[in-house]
Parts: structure tokens; sequence; C-alpha cells
């Protein structure tokens, strides 16, 4: 998600939130519930997509999984839709457009296969604040391997071709940062630039079930953590610098470049345009899903904590150094959380200031309010009672917010 940049003091500012009071059961009956009369319609019907997207040019017929959708913040109002096989398509920000172009095609370093591994391929997408000027844009992906023993995550910049603005060049890579995973899911894989210009990254705790590697509480791993690094500078030996400062600089035995930890599979974060906030939703594992407030230095509870809840035989009741999430929900609802954005666009008022959020497995979706004065969640209203698998949200450069589902269409909010 392209972000508009704000004052860094504004920023020093919210490092300081501490959310740590949950909507608790005693609150439920002050929570408004109540469905929204909205309308959701395809954000851009004309807009077909290609075969080698659709697999129709192979003989297939495969879900387009579109995993990005955003803006790129430099005043040509394009969305660009990333799909987790790894292609990067543009079209203009019309409803009636009628033409998509393919932007960059990854394949060929990407490693994505399905059903049997769909957490892995191309994961995150975010745009430099200053593409305008210097055409460069940040990816994540889990690269192409053979052995198992091989497997990585990879955040890398690119830039556009000198031939041609509207394409990037694939020869441009240059990466960042590679982080080994131990198994094939939870990957996390957003990158957004915040507001102080940095890129944060929400990597999962790496996979198989119940943290067996216990990375969610271990901060000499990246795994199980978001991270915040520089990508405008080096350090020595490093492809980025590390923000002085990020909460655990010259803290023996932690990762410098951790921003926040004890995190299962966070999908996805976001920061809210307004006021600077960090939004996440982390997956979670047997029973809750849950929603965070992502402030410096936390530590969200992982594997001590599902929701707000003990997790295993190991897991740990309420304690001051663990922060609660803002909001649950059981599996009985929904079992895989699709984290969104907040809503500061113009089109639908009835949605300012909430945020919009997802369950991958049911196609539900909802629109919450939090009260950060009172610590406490007003409302958390239903949107879309069942649909398609929702894969992803995001926003184009006025605000405008829109989702994707699996077999590839793409959404947008009605009055």
């Amino acid at each position: 998600m392209n972000l508009l940049l704000k004052p860094i003091g504004l920023f020093a500012a919210l490092a300081a939130v501490t959310v740590s009071r949950p909507a608790i059961a005693e609150d439920a009956d002050q929570v408004n519930d109540r469905p929204l009369n909205l309308k959701v319609v395809p954000a851009f019907p004309n807009i077909k997509w290609p075969a080698d997207a659709t697999g129709v040019g192979e003989g297939l017929i495969q879900d387009v999984r579109p995993i990005i959708i955003t803006g790129a913040g430099d005043g040509t109002n394009r969305i660009f839709v990333a799909t987790q096989p790894g292609m990067i398509y543009v079209f203009p920000n019309d409803p009636a457009a009628d033409e998509i172009r393919l932007f960059i095609d990854l394949r060929d370093r990407i490693h994505y296969r399905v059903p049997q591994e769909n957490e892995e391929g191309f994961l995150g997408l975010a745009f430099h604040p200053k593409f305008k000027e210097n055409g460069e844009f940040f990816v994540y992906y889990t690269s192409a391997y053979n052995n198992e023993a091989d497997r990585h995550s990879v955040i890398s910049r690119f830039r556009v071709s000198n031939d041609d603005p509207s394409r990037a060049d694939p020869a441009s890579e240059e990466i960042i940062l590679t982080i080994p995973q131990p198994y094939w899911n939870h990957n996390g894989g957003t990158i957004v630039f915040g507001p102080d210009g940095y890129l944060y990254v929400g990597l999962g705790d790496g996979g198989s079930g119940g943290d067996p590697h216990g990375n969610g509480q271990n901060l000499s791993t990246l795994l199980g953590s978001i991270l915040r690094i520089d990508v405008d500078r080096r350090d020595p030996g490093l492809n980025y610098a590390i923000p002085q400062d990020n909460p655990f600089v010259g803290r023996s035995g932690a990762r410098p470049e951790i921003w926040a930890y004890g995190i299962r599979n966070v999908w996805r974060i976001a920061f809210d345009r307004q006021t600077g906030v960090l939004w996440a939703g982390d997956v979670g594992q047997d029973t809750w899903e849950e929603i965070d407030i992502i402030t410096r230095g936390g530590n969200y509870g992982w594997n001590l904590r599902e929701g707000m809840h003990p997790f295993g035989d190991r897991g740990s009741d309420p304690r001051p150094d663990l922060i609660e999430p803002i909001w649950e929900y059981h599996h009985d609802v929904g079992k895989s959380i699709t984290g969104g954005n907040v809503y500061r666009g113009q089109a639908v008022p009835e949605l300012n200031g909430a945020y919009l959020y997802a369950d991958w497995v049911g196609g539900q979706v909802w629109a919450l309010w939090y009260d950060f004065d009172a610590q406490r969640v007003t409302a958390n209203r239903p949107v879309v009672k069942k649909g398609a698998p929702v894969m992803t949200f995001g926003e184009d450069d006025a605000g405008e917010l829109y989702y994707a589902t699996q077999e590839g269409g793409l959404w947008k909010f009605e009055p």
C-alpha cells in the first residue's frame, strides 16, 4: 500500500501509544454489530485477466490470486495488481478501463506451487515514497529452490525501465535481504513504507504448527517479527541500514531490525494514512483470529497466547509485557483473517475511520471502529456475510479501498 508521508514528529508520538486493554466479553453488548447497508460492486468490470494469469494459455484453469492492490503515489492515477505466481499488472484507475498491461514478470525466480504450498510465491510489493523521481519499488517473494534446505524469503529493489517507464526492468533486481525459512507456510509477506519513510516487513514464525522453534519469542531471529529498515542507506556488510531508534538496537542477542515481535503469521499490515497507526491481522492457529495495533518494541504474545487466550500446554495468562489484540474472533466465525486498511477515502462516508478486514475461508468482510481514548472496539459491522476467499485489501492514491478475491475479482464499496 502506498502511503502519504507524514511528519516524523507525528510518528514519534504514535510510537509511544500503548494498547493493552482488549475488547473483552463484558464489553460485547456495547459493540455495534449491525450489518452495514453498503453495496459491493466490481471495481473494474471491463478488465479481463490475460491468459498467462488464468492459465488458459497453457491449457489450465487456475485462480489468479491477486495478492496486492495499490497505487504508485506518482501522480499517474494507476492501479497495480500483483499476483501470487509472480506477475505485476498495471491499468488506469478508471472504472471504464478495459486494458491491462504487464508491468513485470518475475515467475522465473519465484517458488510457487498450489495447492501444495499455497503460502509461498510473490507476497509483497511497495513503491518507494519517491517513486516518481527514482523509479524504485520493492518486492517480497519466495525464491526458487530445489532442495527445501535452500528455502528463503527475498526482499529486493527493482527499477522501472529506462526505455519504457510503464514497464519495470527485470534485470535491475538488487537483493536487499534474504531470510531463511524452515517451512513453506507462515511467510507473512507484507512490505510497506511507513510515515517515517522506512520499510516495514511483516514476517511469520517460520511455519509448521505451534511455532516449534519458538521463533515468536526469540529476538535473535527475524522470524515472528515485524521489521523496520532503511533502504536508502547502507550499514557495513548490509544492503540496508538499521534506524538507530529501533527498539532493540544495542541489545545483546537481539536483531536490531526488529520493530515488534510475538507474531504468528501476520496477513496483512497497513498504516492508517491519517493517523500513522500501524494495524495488523494475525492469522490464528487452533481457535482464534486477531487484530493488533502494532507499537514500537511490542511483544504480541505468540506462541504463549492465541488471541486473548493461553496457547497450548505452556500458554500464558495475560501479562503486562504481552500486548493483547484489540479484537478477536472464533473459528466458528472464520478461520484465516485477511487484514485490511483504515478507510480514508471520500466515496463511502459511512466507512470513515473503519478498519476493513475479512476472512479468507468464509469470505466475510467487516468494518471495525476502535476508540483509542477508551481503548475499546465500539463497532464491528458486517459488510459481506459470505463470499469468495478474500486474498487482500488495497488503497489507491486517493485512499479509496478495494479488495481482491482468490479467483481474480477486484471489488469496491459503494453507499
